[in-house]
């Protein structure tokens, strides 16, 4: 009797190691859930977040002339602004552009304070090849005689402003801003402000491809979710096939189609629609066509998995109760499908935000996105930091775009419909 309530004993003095031993056996459980996800977690990190901070860095980073002209800086911050600088700040600046002739640091420098005042490449290429200076004469008497632009106080405020080791130049560029002579921030002139139009045409052609895809895919999704699993099975092949199929081959398949004498044009021509061939090739019509083609099936497959999870008892229990085919379809199966719509919206929208190979080869100059610019600036330009700038602005507004798209269109305004 003893020994059996010894072992049913219930008091505080026997519960506490259970209770320890399912705090280490909770603790062992996490930390198994860590350890699967880790690699996950690091891949995530390696290949998605670094990169993106190590864009954003490059963004506001400003090494050319922070790194390059150290001395000569050093002795501009004491420089009030009116007047030229005192003839120690002449002397830094001849010897470390004399330093750096011939090497990459003397075009690193020139083309950085180009992009500040257009000019003073010349200028810093000219004086670095006139150095080094006579012996005995003034490094002030020395500059201004290569170049009557060293009298100037305006370069020397230029220089001492882009020798920041960090600069919001390239972001105020990236959104038709810069910085006037007095430190304030302007608007670029209209003939040199593209892009903020840039980057709305990339939201409109993404809003209206991405429009167009929902329009063409609800239909097919609906059908597929509804035909027996033979023909749905049959269908999804077809919407997978392209798939397996380079984009540039398809997109180099559609100027065949889309061309004056392509496949289209003779089809319209030979049913009377036209007397001519109509123009599809680049223009925005043709970087539509493909760009829809292209992106159909991601908005079909989210919708199909969503539709095929819809019970058909809720359609057939509206009807037996007296509500209309069309208004059952609206009001119950529609309202249900939200989620999908949600889904293959954002993921339509989102990669249609990164389309370049597309409008490049289909789209003429008016129809080029911002990715056009981005390839531009990092592969001909090699302007890293515009580069990245237009990258995170894109960044940025699609984040808020995203997060209003969630807030208003995402699973509250599901809730909201049910």
């Amino acid at each position: 009797m003893t020994a059996a309530s010894d072992t049913l004993d219930p008091s505080p003095a026997r519960a506490v190691p259970l209770k320890r031993q399912l705090r280490r056996a909770e603790r062992r459980k996490n930390l198994l859930f860590m350890a699967l996800i880790l690699p996950l977690a690091v891949f995530v990190l390696a290949s998605f977040v670094l990169p993106i901070g190590s864009l954003l860095q490059r963004s506001i980073a400003n090494p050319e002339v922070h790194d390059n002209l150290p001395e000569t800086l050093e002795l501009l911050d004491d420089w009030s602004g009116e007047g030229l600088p005192d003839e120690a700040a002449f002397v830094a600046l001849a010897r470390e552009l004399g330093a750096a002739r011939g090497t990459p640091a003397i075009a690193d420098i020139a083309k950085r304070l180009n992009r500040e005042q257009p000019g003073l490449r010349s200028l810093v290429m000219r004086s670095a090849r006139a150095l080094p200076l006579a012996e005995g004469t003034p490094a002030q008497d020395g500059l201004i005689g290569i170049d009557e632009r060293w009298r100037d106080p305006v370069i020397w405020e230029t220089i001492k402003r882009a020798g920041s080791p960090t600069t919001g130049f390239y972001l105020l560029g990236a959104i038709d801003r810069t910085i006037a002579d007095g430190g304030e921030i302007v608007k670029l002139p209209k003939e040199e402000a593209i892009y903020l139009d840039v980057l709305v045409r990339t939201f409109e052609m993404s809003v209206i491809v991405t429009v167009a895809c929902l329009l063409l895919g609800f239909p097919l999704a609906y059908l597929m979710a509804t035909l027996p699993v033979r023909h749905a099975n049959t269908l999804m092949i077809l919407v997978l096939l392209p798939f397996w199929t380079s984009v540039l081959v398809r997109v180099a398949a559609w100027i065949v189609i889309l061309q004056n004498e392509g496949l289209v044009n003779k089809l319209l021509m030979w049913l009377g629609a036209t007397d001519a061939p109509i123009r599809l090739l680049f223009n925005r019509t043709g970087v539509y066509i493909a760009m829809v083609h292209i992106l159909l099936p991601f908005m079909v497959l989210p919708l199909y998995s969503v539709m095929k999870g819809i019970s058909p008892v809720y359609m057939r229990a509206a009807v037996s109760l007296g509500c209309p085919p069309f208004s059952s379809f609206w009001k119950i199966y529609f309202p249900l499908t939200m989620p999908g719509i949600a889904a293959g919206s954002l993921l339509v929208f989102i990669v249609c935000m990164g389309f370049y190979i597309t409008p490049a080869l289909l789209g003429g100059p008016g129809d080029q996105m911002i990715s056009y610019f981005i390839a531009f600036y990092t592969n001909q330009a090699v302007n890293w930091g515009m580069a990245a700038a237009l990258s995170a602005v894109l960044l940025a507004a699609t984040l808020v775009l995203y997060a209003l798209y969630t807030r208003y269109l995402g699973g509250n305004a599901v809730n909201k419909i049910r």
